[in-house]
Formats: C-alpha cells, structure tokens, sequence
C-alpha cells in the first residue's frame, strides 16, 4: 500500500480551512496532519507535524505566505510548499515562485485538481494551474519586451523609494533621517504602499520588492528587521 502525502493547510479563514480539511480528509492518498491560520504558526506546525507538503494561502495576518514559504523551503529537509490563493496578480505569483513554491492554484479548484497538484509536488514536479501556467509562459515567451520600465508604477517615485529603503530592511525612523522627512510621513507612506500593492503586511511588501530588485543597498549591513510594525 503506497504511504499518503502528509500535507499541512494554512489559511486564515477558518470555514474555508474547514471545508478543504474535509475535502481531502478519507482520502487513500492524502492525511492531513495539521493545520494552522498565519504564516508563523506554520512555521511551527511544519516543524511539528513534519508534513510532506503545505497548502499555503498567501494573504494572511502576521506573517504572509509569500514569507513563511521562503522560511520553509529554505530548510534543508523543508515541504515542498503548494500555494492555493485568490490571486492571480502577476506580483503575487512571482513573489510565490521566487519564495520557493512549487506550485500555484487559484481557490476555486476542483478538489481532484488540488489532489493531483498535491502528489506532483510531492513527487519534486512543479505544478500552476491553467491561467497561471498561460500567464508563466506568456511572460517567459515576452521576456524584456513585456517588462515594465519601472517595478510597481502605481507607485510614485517617492514611495518607490521608500519601499526600496523599507526592503533594505530599515525601520520607519531610519528611513526619515535618510529622506529628511518626517517619521509620520513614512508611517503614512508605508501605509499608502501596502494599499496600492495590495500586500497583507510589512513583510510581504519586503518580499515583493525585494523580487523586483529593490532593496539591495544595505542588506546585511546591521538594518532593522524589515518585518516590524508598520
């Protein structure tokens, strides 16, 4: 008898956590071993629970599943890590895949689709559902063509350059002195960015912009953790 994919759901909504527990629960192929609601207590449960693979949400409080992915995978013996997410933003699949994911799907997948994406990863294959699979492709097949001048242009030029400096990892402070501007004018900033990226957090702003290339001048040299409080 083949051994089941261990697998860890992590989702911040609690009915939608419910109802994929029990769709995949009973299942000959699949034991869900664990489950948890943020991305820092995944990063507990996956160290409990030991699971083969962990279905992560990406929008969470907390920790963001862009971030707990990228702890995880960065783990020698870490899960493979299958994201299943409402969006399908260009931003949030490339900050995924830069993470460390394995795989991508949309919620609204079929359940025998989320099983049959589940046994690939965990077999080492990496797996996107259809319109993220197109949209993976059409990017590659585009390459610098389809590249936008600048990363984020809903941004201004200032808050890109914020966001650059809150990616090096430098606290809301730091960042006045540097721009000579007001600490509550970044705080307002920092918060405004968020809303245009539509990131849950700190932290996943960090991740997105550090995906795009921002954020390179001062890393590892003492900054403040870019995951701090807003």
């Amino acid at each position: 008898m083949t051994t089941p994919v261990r697998v860890l759901l992590v989702d911040d909504h609690p009915i939608f956590l419910d109802g994929l527990r029990t769709a995949l629960t009973g299942l000959p192929e699949i034991e869900v071993v664990d489950c948890a609601g943020d991305g820092l207590a995944a990063l507990t449960a996956v160290a409990r629970s030991r699971p083969d693979v962990v279905l992560m949400d990406l929008t969470m409080p907390g920790m963001s599943g862009v971030e707990a992915t990228r702890r995880i995978t960065a783990r020698d013996d870490g899960p493979a890590v299958l994201v299943l997410t409402m969006h399908a933003d260009d931003d949030s699949v490339y900050a995924a895949i830069r993470a460390g994911a394995s795989g991508y799907l949309l919620k609204g997948s079929d359940r025998a689709d989320v099983v049959r994406a589940v046994l690939a990863v965990a077999a080492g294959e990496a797996v996107f559902g259809p319109e993220i699979a197109q949209r993976v492709l059409r990017s590659f097949a585009e390459g610098p063509r389809g590249a936008s001048p600048r990363p984020f242009p809903e941004l201004t030029s200032r808050e890109l350059e914020i966001l650059d400096l809150v990616a090096t990892g430098l606290g809301n402070q730091a960042i006045a002195r540097r721009l000579s501007i007001s600490p509550k004018t970044v705080r307002n900033s920092v918060s405004t960015i968020l809303g245009k990226l539509h990131a849950a957090d700190r932290g996943e702003a960090v991740a997105r912009a550090r995906a795009h290339g921002l954020g390179q001048a001062a890393r590892g040299t003492g900054a403040h953790d870019p995951h701090r409080a807003v």
